[in-house]
């Protein structure tokens, strides 16, 4: 293994970390546009033109805050949950294929921090572990109003992640691969997953939702009866991290959204780019497709929670159980049926 590969990893890296934090940081704005526009108001608009300066003074407010701690023996693991919760969701935007490659300086280099084999199990091995921060820090708070909140978004987690997983196998029945980028490969053009698996892309759509516990499934932090829900003792940048995290998440799903079944990086046309245009015109232009795909799922995900109101826990629970599971079960089912007649 060359300086080089190594130097180009590292910049990597660094680059994809840093745009998830910047998307996660302007999320907090364009979240509170869109809910502006939707109830017919302005919005953030005195910091910066347009308030684009607003995240930035969120984030110094943040900062400058006085830290209040609750009077608890678990010191230690109170410190760790926001950890986790911030750790993980920057992790699992490594395995994620950016773009095709580009050529600098007589090198190929792919637009992709690690391309594992199981880049699919390493996402949900790491969203599982994600989890532990919200339950460390619900439960470490001592406060019966963070460890409902926590028992609640862990329960709601667990259960939508069998649908999710189950979502997946039949993509997984159909592509023959557990590596995102060659899932992208394979959606050229216009060949895109959501086509052959519409019903798989939207329970995972929904799977989702309840993962980043975004409206109408944020029954972990619903300010109605759970006050602040799992976070409700934290305050300064402890807090910031769980709501970056949130952010993080959706952008990643997102991300994941468009990879697995929106062709990821690839447009109608990208070959004949890359034949006479040039190689990085035609990949750099890929990476500008999959952010407007990213962008728009985004948005989809700010429009979904000013718009449809939340819901009860049972329905939660009886949507993922009773409806999305046995769902994914049949979708398998007729994958295998539809692999098997025109193979």
């Amino acid at each position: 293994m060359d300086s080089a590969f190594i130097i180009e990893k590292s910049v990597l890296i660094v680059v994809v970390f840093a745009i998830t934090m910047v998307m996660a940081m302007y999320s907090t704005w364009a979240e509170r546009k869109v809910a502006a526009f939707l109830q017919d108001r302005v919005g953030p608009n005195r910091a910066g033109w347009g308030g684009l300066l607003q995240p930035l003074a969120d984030g110094m407010k943040l900062f400058a805050k006085e830290e209040f701690e609750p009077d608890t023996k678990n010191r230690f693991l109170f410190f760790v949950g926001p950890a986790i919760a911030m750790s993980t969701a920057l992790m699992t935007s490594a395995v994620i294929p950016w773009g095709d490659k580009l050529h600098i300086f007589g090198r190929d280099v792919i637009l992709q921090a690690t391309d594992i084999d199981g880049s699919l199990l390493y996402i949900f091995a790491i969203v599982s572990i994600g989890v532990y921060g919200i339950m460390i820090g619900g439960w470490a708070s001592n406060n019966k109003f963070s460890l409902m909140g926590a028992v609640r978004a862990a329960s709601q987690m667990v259960s939508y992640e069998v649908a999710m997983g189950l979502s997946i196998i039949a993509l997984i029945m159909m592509t023959g691969t557990l590596s995102l980028k060659e899932i992208s490969v394979q959606q050229a053009g216009m060949n895109w997953n959501v086509f052959y698996q519409p019903v798989g892309f939207l329970i995972f759509l929904i799977c989702a939702f309840a993962e980043t516990n975004r409206t109408p499934f944020d029954l972990a932090e619903c300010e109605s009866e759970l006050i602040g829900g799992y976070h409700t003792e934290y305050s300064s940048m402890k807090m910031g991290f769980y709501l970056f995290a949130e952010y993080a998440n959706m952008f990643i799903s997102s991300t994941i959204l468009a990879v697995l079944y929106f062709g990821g990086y690839n447009y109608p046309g990208m070959q004949w780019m890359v034949d006479n245009v040039g190689v990085n015109p035609a990949n750099i232009l890929g990476i500008g497709v999959l952010f407007v795909k990213i962008c728009c799922f985004i948005l989809f995900y700010m429009w979904v929670r000013w718009t449809i109101p939340r819901f009860r826990y049972d329905q939660l629970m009886n949507l993922g159980w009773k409806i999305l599971i046995p769902l994914s079960i049949i979708n398998i089912v007729i994958t295998g049926i539809c692999i098997l007649a025109f193979k």
